[in-house]
């Protein structure tokens, strides 16, 4: 069964029932983002989560993937309908902290649907994972397994890698964070098993926005030795291989989809592994970015000469807080009709957000036609990282910015 009849049959069952979802044909878009803009009572920005597009993702994924298991990462974008959807379509959660396993529970989500994936966790939130059952984990030092030993002996373990060369082929290595050296493998392993505790398989993330598919392979051979490690030292035989996330919706998607299975088939092969190995990753991005598009007004205008100087009402401390940095694939364009600005005459402009603080830029030397107090302009591509990753600098709540459902159904 497709994700698209998957979700079909499932959204009257789960709490997206609850709330309006507008299905449009992709050329009513642009409509609908008109409607909503026009009958708001005071202007302020919104966000539009396309579940069309969270569908059509999905079954990207397992065309591409199929025996791996998405763990979405609940930090790229934590909105409810989101998580309700891709729970409704098969994906699993990574959440890394008490109030992101908190928020995909109470959507439905069962304990064993998680994997506490941060290396280093606080412990009153490794106590809370210990009381609601969520009973898999990362970690990356000794003294974490101490800790772990500590507040939940229960939990079964992934060892956490530093990818080979992951600072060349990504974009935002998390190397210099996260991931145990190859010297210091054999040493956590024995640490593990005098504790008493159950290293169950092997994690690594080889970086954000990752363009060289090689880094998969170069992280699944590293996986592969500390799995041959474990059948040395006598441990018990691992049976998770988590290849973590740094996926992203382009062509160098499927490249990297198959490198990896590649990769896997060499490494892991059916023959020499057990048929209950289970493949896991935690993509957050890929889902996120492109499902979600931003609406914001320009509440102020200044002209200087053949230069436009635009403000809106949000910014980098709100939905702009890492797109700015990110280099995000963020595009933006007027609410106008394109026959009313496509031939006008454009002019560099800068976009700047709604705080006191100067550097509150949204956008510079955008290429834009002449535009005018309240006009809408609409951003794409806006949902990683995004509503997330905001604050309430300035007294601007980013949590406040309400979010409507559309279906947008494409040929």
């Amino acid at each position: 069964m497709s994700a698209s009849a998957s979700l079909h049959l499932r959204l009257g069952e789960t709490q997206l029932k609850n709330w309006d979802v507008h299905r449009v044909s992709g050329d009513g878009f642009t409509a609908l983002i008109r409607s909503i803009s026009q009958k708001q009572k005071d202007r302020e920005p919104f966000y539009i989560l396309d579940l069309g597009a969270v569908v059509r993702l999905m079954d990207t994924w397992k065309q591409a993937l199929p025996d791996v298991v998405p763990y979405y990462a609940v930090k790229c974008n934590c909105q409810p309908p989101l998580i309700t959807a891709l729970a409704s379509l098969g994906a699993n959660f990574d959440c890394a902290s008490r109030a992101e396993i908190e928020t995909v529970m109470a959507l439905g989500v069962g304990a064993q649907q998680i994997v506490y994936a941060n290396p280093c966790k606080g412990q009153s939130h490794l106590k809370y994972a210990a009381s609601v059952g969520v009973n898999l984990t990362t970690f990356d030092s000794m003294q974490e397994i101490d800790k772990i030993k500590m507040w939940h002996e229960k939990c079964d373990l992934l060892l956490r890698i530093k990818a080979p060369n992951d600072e060349k082929g990504s974009w935002r290595s998390l190397g210099a964070k996260f991931g145990a050296l190859p010297e210091e493998v054999v040493p956590l392993l024995q640490h593990a098993n005098a504790a008493g505790l159950r290293v169950i398989g092997v994690s690594f993330h080889v970086g954000s926005k990752v363009n060289d598919p090689q880094l998969y392979r170069g992280a699944i051979a590293s996986a592969r030795g500390v799995f041959d490690a474990a059948v040395q030292l006598k441990l018990p035989p691992m049976r998770v291989l988590d290849i973590g996330g740094g996926f992203q919706e382009s062509p160098t998607f499927l490249e990297i989809a198959a490198v990896t299975k590649e990769a896997i088939n060499e490494y892991f092969p059916s023959s020499e592994t057990s048929e209950d190995l289970k493949i896991m990753a935690e993509p957050g991005r890929f889902f996120a970015e492109t499902s979600f598009t931003l609406v914001s007004n320009i509440i102020g205008k200044r002209v200087r000469g053949e230069k436009r100087e635009y403000w809106i009402d949000d910014g980098i401390y709100g939905s702009f807080n890492l797109p700015v940095y990110d280099k995000s694939s963020m595009m933006v364009k007027p609410l106008l009709e394109e026959s009313e600005w496509m031939n006008e005459a454009k002019f560099s402009s800068t976009v700047f957000g709604p705080t006191c603080d100067s550097t509150d830029m949204v956008a510079a030397e955008s290429q834009l036609p002449e535009l005018h107090m309240n006009d809408v302009l609409v951003f794409y591509n806006m949902g990683a990282y995004t509503a997330s990753a905001g604050t309430r600098f300035n007294g601007f709540d980013i949590s406040s910015i309400s979010t409507f459902l559309t279906y947008v159904y494409r040929p």
